[in-house]
């Protein structure tokens, strides 16, 4: 049965309007559903250096409502990005707390120089970390996709913008805000699968018997060999004096041999993280002034040991109207943070990520005794098993257990930024607005490594210590000229704009400290290295915008903007940026009107130019030099060539677009075409290491992303007491190399070439393992005397041929959000997803060994390896022979395709009979998730990695269930 409210009740729509229990804000006024008329709803969204109505904007632009961010527990709003918005892909490469993710808007602009977005918060570029911004202060988030829309930021905007608006107090009552949740973390995808202790020695008694045998040992002897070696090789027995050869020459276990003891080391170097957050705000406002004040904390622990997050931050934004003619604003934020980070980015013995995967259970991370009973020391307690008896793979003398809570991994910054403005009226229909804003950053890494346990002690402990301080401001006059003329709207907009930015940074090291708990760099004796240096940069901007339509349905603008950056030489300094675009509102025409389908139907289009000048150097330009110590003397060596004629790298950007809404706005979409092309790419061009420099800044090549984005807002049901809400959105991306200085260029395990994306694989193509002998077989491609072109396989990895096997690049990505509510009760999830691309997985490859690292971990893929009776595999034989396998190739090479529940709410806020008499407005109990569910093939591995599609024993991501409260007094 179908209920017949479900397309007669009133119409609500969900955009500038705040929806909450039968009450609409539109232009800050609260009215009741019931007297809310259609043509009183027009959604505006923020833009650059100002607002607009979406349906008549000529820009693509998608807008983030607070609710979807605030409902997010996480530490970083880069990390809510993902699945929200149609173009825009988020990755979050670590689970570490306190990191940020990689952002791409529409694609990879450039090679060499940055592809990443402008932050914009309230108007004005941002140059603080994000972190720094709560998510519970955020109003709004608007992303700029074409010229069009981002135009305007000129050379900063090039990569897309990201326009964040923190909340302003509204005019009525005073409200205090209060938010409490605790969660809890753990991963949100389970490591890889191992083989037990009685598996490994079975296994590793037949690589010892192989390794042999390849050595020409009668397989018999062999046999015995491996049989009595096997304890000494892995330096441990975990079953017992009683089975001092616990494997037999048949390679099977003893009967009656069972190990002592399964020490899983992710059980002391891993955890159940805890996450605490508290948010207070108050806000109000009268007829000519508003306040927003905001306090916040955060703790958030991380799953490895010793690592975690936790910020201080308050926010007080002020804006008054101090005379009829005037209105002033202040943005005042400051943030305290301190991230905990034991390294968990490489293959070194201090990551923590990788130490956890590859040291098997068989040995303990406290002493064991002969029978399996712990060892303890003079007080009773336990001793760290540093295992000086393991073998150099499986980590000797080493314990991060042991070692880490005496170390020191910190990370200490302060953010400060600072926004003001003065809004003057000249005229109803002019104004001018000149705004001021500062960012601060002051960072202090704190290294030690303690002189008592571990590794630390060979140098008597070392401690590196650094400062930095980044300080920016931008400057911005803006003139506005709005004047509408009958049927006519004119709306020009002119300024000017500078940005300066600084950066210094100091840094030393230490080490043999007399005493241990020490920290400082004072207390150790011994001095290693000392270095410091400045960095600057400046952009003067000039800028202009023209906004025109006619009947409220036809719509054109254009803009330009001039910018000057210190990065290149006096003669290439300047850049000119431009954008035009028109829109079309074909459902206020008469012939679309009578056709009584249509609420909204808009077609847009806009193309224009942008620069880009985000090298890693501020000094692209000069000839640079490195100093030297040679015998006690100075030395001056140069480091970089002098590129006079570098100039700006340039995007080109089209944007198609038809907006539209049908059955009374309950189904809502938008359909675009991008094609994004990048011209004189800043590119470092190769030389040849015998000229002294591996190469030079240029402006070669073409680069150019293409696809189409789709969004869908629906309104399913809606009446009283039900509603429900479903969106989808979709992008494809098509990444080509369309011009290159050269053929090809390798970098890496990529390749560079015309036709091929900036992401593709060019690595050695897997066979497959040769049924005959349990040997490895690569691909080998070679020319015979005829010229023609001979495939065949090889044994010997060296000799294998690199092919191109794939981008990283994703075909298509996209999220389903869902938003139930049934009367008191809400319920919202986000379900993200991605297909196609690569991930070259070396992760997996450290626990994939033939046998030749004795005592590292083993996958549990390896029961499937080669033997006489199983010839038809992928796993070689084992052996203690290197034969290179898990060397870089396409064996490693898996799908990107995944699917996560990314989010998912339930909350139940309580009728006001129970709280009036309290004074509360609102109060709401809930429990949220992140990361519950991921779909993906290839088990252990987490499928959110980095862009270019390589993993590198990064911090995992964390599945997070908080349970929190909400008040509104």
């Amino acid at each position: 049965m179908v209920n017949k409210n479900i397309f007669n009740s009133k119409i609500l729509v969900p955009t500038v309007a705040v929806f909450f229990l039968g009450i609409i804000t539109v232009n800050g006024q609260e009215v009741k559903k019931d007297t809310l008329r259609e043509k009183d709803i027009d959604e505006v969204v923020v833009v650059a250096y100002g607002k607009a109505k979406k349906t008549s904007y000529t820009g693509s632009v998608s807008t983030i409502s607070n609710e979807k961010i605030n409902n997010r527990p996480v530490t970083n709003i880069t990390k809510a990005l993902e699945g929200q918005v149609p173009g825009l892909q988020a990755v979050s490469s670590s689970g570490q707390p306190g990191s940020v993710a990689s952002v791409r808007i529409r694609g990879i602009g450039s090679v060499s120089a940055s592809s990443d977005p402008l932050y914009v918060v309230d108007g004005i570029p941002f140059d603080g970390n994000i972190n720094t911004i709560s998510p519970n202060d955020i109003e709004s988030i608007s992303v700029l996709k074409d010229a069009s829309a981002s135009a305007l930021y000129g050379s900063r905007g090039a990569n897309g913008v990201i326009i964040i608006t923190t909340k302003s107090g509204k005019k009525g009552e005073s409200r205090i805000n209060f938010n409490v949740s605790q969660g809890f973390s753990s991963r949100a995808v389970k490591d890889y699968a191992q083989v037990d202790t009685d598996q490994y020695f079975e296994l590793y008694w037949e690589a010892l018997r192989n390794g042999y045998v390849a050595n020409k040992i009668a397989p018999q002897q062999a046999a015995q060999m491996a049989t009595d070696g096997l304890v000494n090789a892995l330096g441990i027995n975990p079953y017992g004096a009683n089975y001092a050869k616990p494997v037999g020459t048949d390679g099977k276990l003893l009967p009656g041999a069972k190990a002592l003891w399964n020490d899983n080391w992710a059980d002391v170097l891993q955890r159940v993280a805890s996450r605490n957050q508290v948010d207070l705000d108050f806000s109000g406002g009268n007829e000519k002034s508003n306040y927003y004040f905001s306090l916040g904390y955060l703790d958030d622990k991380g799953i490895a040991i010793e690592s975690g997050f936790r910020k201080y931050s308050t926010r007080l934004k002020l804006n008054s109207e101090v005379k009829r003619w005037l209105n002033v604003g202040a943005n005042l934020s400051y943030t305290n943070s301190i991230q905990l980070a034991p390294q968990s980015s490489d293959s070194s013995s201090g990551n923590i990520i990788f130490v956890t995967r590859a040291i098997p259970s068989f040995y303990p991370y406290y002493e064991r005794n002969p029978d399996g009973t712990y060892r303890l020391d003079a007080n009773g307690e336990k001793i760290f098993d540093f295992g000086k008896y393991r073998p150099t793979s499986a980590f000797q003398n080493d314990n991060l257990a042991a070692t880490l809570p005496l170390d020191k991994n910190e990370n200490r910054e302060d953010n400060f930024s600072g926004k003001g403005f003065l809004d003057f009226t000249f005229l109803p229909e002019l104004k001018f607005k000149s705004s001021f804003s500062a960012d601060l950053v002051n960072y202090n890494g704190h290294y030690y490594t303690n002189p008592l346990l571990g590794q630390g002690t060979e140098i008597g402990g070392s401690v590196n210590k650094s400062n930095s301080r980044t300080l920016s401001y931008t400057t911005s006059n803006i003139l506005t000229y709005d004047k509408k003329f009958g049927q006519h709207h004119i709306n020009l907009l002119g300024g000017q704009e500078f940005y300066h930015y600084e950066y210094q940074t100091i840094s030393g090291s230490r080490s043999q400290f007399s005493l241990p708990y020490y920290y400082e760099p004072n207390a150790a004796a011994l001095l290693g290295s000392f270095s410091g240096y400045s960095d600057k940069l400046g952009l003067l901007s000039f800028l202009g915008k023209v906004e025109y339509d006619y009947q409220n349905k036809y719509f054109v603008s254009g803009s330009v903007r001039a910018d000057a950056s210190s990065r290149f030489s006096p003669e290439n300094r300047w850049g000119i940026f431009w954008s035009v675009g028109g829109s079309w509102k074909l459902s206020n025409e008469d012939f679309i009107k009578n056709l009584n389908t249509f609420n909204q139907l808009t077609l847009r289009a806009s193309y224009g130019g942008q620069g880009n000048d985000k090298l890693s150097t501020y000094y692209a330009y000069q000839s640079l030099y490195r100093f030297y110590n040679n015998l006690g003397e100075p030395g001056t060596v140069a480091s970089k060539l002098p590129t006079p004629d570098l100039k700006w790298e340039t995007n080109l950007n089209l944007n198609v677009g038809l907006e539209f809404a049908i059955l009374n706005n309950r189904i809502k979409g938008n359909i675009e075409y991008f094609k994004r092309q990048s011209k004189d790419l800043l590119f470092e061009k190769p030389l040849a290491p015998s000229l002294g420099f591996t190469g030079y800044q240029a402006n070669v090549g073409t680069l150019q992303n293409t696809g189409f984005e789709f969004s869908l807002f629906t309104t399913p049901v809606r009446n009283d007491n039900f509603e429900w809400n479903v969106d989808v959105n979709l992008s494809t991306l098509k990444n080509k190399i369309t011009k290159l200085p050269q053929g090809s260029i390798i970098s890496g395990t990529k390749l560079l070439t015309v036709g091929g994306s900036v992401y593709d694989f060019y690595i050695p193509t897997w066979v497959g393992v040769d049924p005959s002998n349990g040997k490895p077989l690569w691909k080998t491609i070679t020319t015979d005397t005829n010229g023609q072109t001979v495939e065949g396989t090889t044994s010997e990895y060296a000799k294998a041929t690199r092919e191109i096997q794939g981008s990283s690049l994703p075909k298509l990505i996209g999220g389903v959000s869902t938003s139930i509510r049934y009367k008191n009760f809400d319920l919202s999830g986000l379900l993200t997803f991605r297909l196609g691309g690569k991930v070259l997985d070396n992760d997996y490859t450290t626990i994939m060994s033939n046998g030749n690292l004795a005592g590292r971990a083993w996958s549990a893929e390896i029961l499937n390896r080669w033997t006489p009776e199983n010839p038809n595999t992928d796993v070689p034989a084992l052996s203690t022979t290197t034969n290179n396998w898990t060397s870089t190739s396409s064996r490693f090479l898996y799908s990107a395709t995944y699917a996560r529940l990314k989010n998912l709410s339930i909350g139940y806020t309580l009728p006001s009979d129970y709280f009036a008499k309290l004074g509360l407005k609102k109060f709401r109990i809930y429990v949220q998730g992140e990361n519950l569910l991921t779909f993906y093939k290839h088990k252990g591995m987490d499928p959110e990695q980095t862009l270019d599609g390589t993993t590198y024993y990064r911090y995992p991501a964390m599945r997070t269930v908080t349970f929190g409260l909400q008040a509104t007094l």
